[in-house]
């Protein structure tokens, strides 16, 4: 005779959930920069917070500030031993965004490689962005 026992099978386990791919990168020289600023101020900071503001010619601009506490908000990327906080409002125009730092005679400034830039004025102060979902249409 065969064994009529119904076989139970296990509860089927929920896939693990990928990881976020972070918002943006950094490069060498950029992660150096931030350690640098770190150092420098006058205040603890525990890195800086980036965001994107209405304003300048082309329509928005990029805004970098000194970080003192993590928002709950705040998306946090953690790489090469720095953090840089993304203000929420200012995700969908950064995803994917890379940020360096470059240093010549004549100026010093992060510059945002940014896929999701759409146009920029003259004198580079301003960008035009779009959302990620929209870059990608």
């Amino acid at each position: 005779m065969t064994n009529m026992t119904p076989t139970t099978s296990a509860p089927a386990s929920r896939p693990k959930p990928r990881p976020r791919p972070q918002v943006m990168t950094l490069t060498d020289a950029a992660a150096q920069r931030v350690v640098e600023l770190t150092k420098r101020a006058d205040s603890e900071i525990i890195g800086l917070r980036v965001g994107v503001k209405n304003g300048g010619c082309a329509g928005q601009s990029y805004t970098v500030e000194y970080a003192h506490e993590i928002r709950p908000t705040d998306e946090v990327v953690e790489t090469k031993g720095v953090k840089v906080l993304v203000d929420p409002k200012a995700v969908l125009f950064l995803l994917g965004t890379e940020m360096d730092y470059k240093a010549d005679k004549m100026s010093a400034q992060f510059i945002f490689n940014n896929p999701n830039q759409t146009g920029a004025c003259g004198c580079g102060e301003s960008v035009q962005l779009k959302p990620a979902a929209e870059a990608q249409q």
